[in-house]
């Protein structure tokens, strides 16, 4: 019922589902814990968060919370798409301070599994575009962190010029990688 690839970063795979079309439409069982768990991903998902950005071009992220509130998630859009980008914070990974990305929309039936050590954000593609996301731990702002999206040192290739960007005031603040302190050790 679900194919699940890794991308350049091992640890972040993308879960293709299974849909099931007619006359009417389509019908796709986007998480089932058991099946999940047989390819591999036993995180225990315990809340669902979704979010609508009206513009082309909106920046959120690049989030993550630090440990013992640190989250997996995993990312699926509901209507529109998304340049989605992972960066990996772990220090003793081979790949910490390196990142994958990979569009997803509602059109594919393609998810993201963000394991925790990771910082996420994406861009989106289209307007009205609607994210869902699971974590596997509560929301806690006093362990809330991010890294500025658009750090020159990260050379992420954004679909989207820094000075067009919609982005939130605290998503502006976000320190560079440079200045982050250790997160996951």
């Amino acid at each position: 019922m679900l194919e699940v690839r890794s991308l350049a970063i091992p640890d972040v795979k993308v879960v293709r589902l299974k849909r099931f079309s007619d006359t009417r439409g389509y019908f796709c069982e986007t998480f089932r814990r058991s099946a999940f768990v047989e390819n591999g991903i036993s995180q225990d998902f315990i809340q669902d968060n979704q979010s609508c950005s009206e513009r082309i071009g909106t920046v959120r992220g690049l989030h993550f919370q630090r440990p013992p509130f640190a989250q997996a998630k995993l990312v699926r859009v509901l209507r529109g798409a998304i340049l989605d980008v992972v960066l990996d914070l772990r220090r003793r990974s081979p790949t910490f301070g390196k990142h994958v990305s990979v569009k997803l929309d509602s059109e594919s039936d393609e998810q993201l599994l963000v394991p925790k050590g990771f910082a996420h954000g994406f861009c989106t593609l289209e307007p009205q575009t609607t994210v869902l996301y699971k974590v596997d731990e509560v929301y806690s702002p006093e362990h809330d962190g991010g890294v500025y999206w658009a750090d020159p040192e990260l050379a992420i290739e954004w679909p989207v010029k820094a000075t067009e960007a919609q982005l939130s005031p605290k998503d502006r603040a976000l320190p560079t990688f440079g200045q982050l302190t250790p997160v996951f050790e």
